[in-house]
């Protein structure tokens, strides 16, 4: 397993376990063993796993987890492993968050994990038009400098006010955002902010939820209803992207690329993002350790200049997708942000 430091003292394996499918209510099955699932994801080299604290019960899962690997493998070996939450009130809260909120998230979390400090906590904000924002980036630096937190990153925040935190002396460590074949808008602005002040990007959404897999290759173009909200989500990055014909033909492309690496779709969508500038690590959804063998083929993936010029001639034909990381899905009214589910904090300190 590749790894990279996101920081001099800080490393992380490049492929990150991501937690929102192991959420309760995702509307997926569960494996039966999460805590054995996450153990032999480590065991196999992926120590970096990805988590929030509105993903219903992900937090308390991985704090059993790190209590029994502890037991198993001992301290050495924990030491390794790298749990990255988010913090993410609750869009009702925004106007009237304070410090003590802030704090009483932090120290829910820190129980949850069984953690004495946040490895990395990846601050979300919905809605820029409740200022306080940038005060709340302060306050979870005070929390760091107090010793609640390690590192601090965020998630979904645009170019213009990641600058701004930086500049207000808050240290960034990585920025998450949704970035693929389909959705390219970090490469707008972000990924050259990233290499100029020092943090790195952790991309979420590197398979589309699926779509881009396998599965899809070949078949018609799913209507509503979707199985799940995670599809359509992914389904209106396809529309924007160019539709359901230039998806199959960039489906194509890659399974003529991963069968010479004889992998499947989803390990080429992944590895293609991993050699993008600025990117540190890319977030994959396993539901239990059946994926576990993919998971880890991403990282061994060598895309050579064909592969990837391949895929650079169907993404020529893409439509770009509008605005800077994440602004379509802040339009409340819009068709990307109309989805969304923006109070999942209830009952948080």
């Amino acid at each position: 397993m590749q790894r990279t430091r996101l920081a001099p003292d800080y490393e992380i394996s490049r492929v990150i376990r991501g937690g929102w499918q192991m959420a309760s209510g995702h509307g997926a099955a569960r494996s039966d063993d999460p805590v054995a699932d996450m153990i032999a994801f480590v065991d196999a080299g992926i120590t970096t796993f990805d988590c929030a604290d509105i993903y219903t019960g992900v937090e308390e899962l991985i704090g059993r987890f790190r209590l029994r690997y502890r037991d198993m493998r001992g301290q050495t070996a924990l030491d390794r492993i790298k749990v990255h939450t988010k913090f993410v009130p609750d869009l009702d809260v925004l106007p009237r968050i304070t410090k003590a909120y802030v704090e009483g998230v932090i120290d829910q979390s820190l129980k949850r994990l069984n953690l004495d400090r946040l490895d990395l906590v990846q601050f979300h904000w919905w809605d820029y038009e409740a200022s306080r924002w940038l005060e709340t980036a302060g306050w979870l630096e005070e929390l760091r400098r107090a010793g609640k937190i390690d590192k601090i990153g965020g998630t979904n925040f645009d170019t213009g006010h990641v600058e701004e935190i930086v500049a207000s002396g808050v240290p960034l460590t990585s920025m998450q955002v949704q970035y693929s074949l389909l959705d390219a808008r970090p490469a707008k602005r972000m990924a050259a902010l990233a290499a100029e002040k020092g943090f790195s990007l952790l991309c979420y959404g590197t398979v589309a939820g699926g779509f881009l897999g396998d599965r899809w290759l070949g078949a018609p173009e799913p209507v509503e209803p979707y199985e799940n909200r995670s599809l359509v989500k992914y389904k209106l990055i396809i529309d924007d992207f160019g539709g359901w014909d230039l998806f199959q033909r960039l489906l194509r492309t890659l399974r003529t690329i991963a069968d010479r690496h004889d992998v499947d779709i989803a390990t080429i969508a992944s590895a293609a993002m991993l050699l993008r500038p600025a990117v540190a690590g890319v977030i994959v959804g396993a539901r239990s350790r059946a994926h576990l063998a993919s998971n880890l083929a991403i990282a061994d993936i060598v895309l050579t200049a064909e592969d990837q010029q391949q895929i650079a001639a169907v993404l020529a034909e893409a439509h770009e997708l509008e605005g800077d990381v994440y602004a379509l899905e802040r339009d409340r009214e819009g068709r990307h942000g109309s989805i969304m589910k923006y109070n999942l904090n209830k009952g948080a300190a």
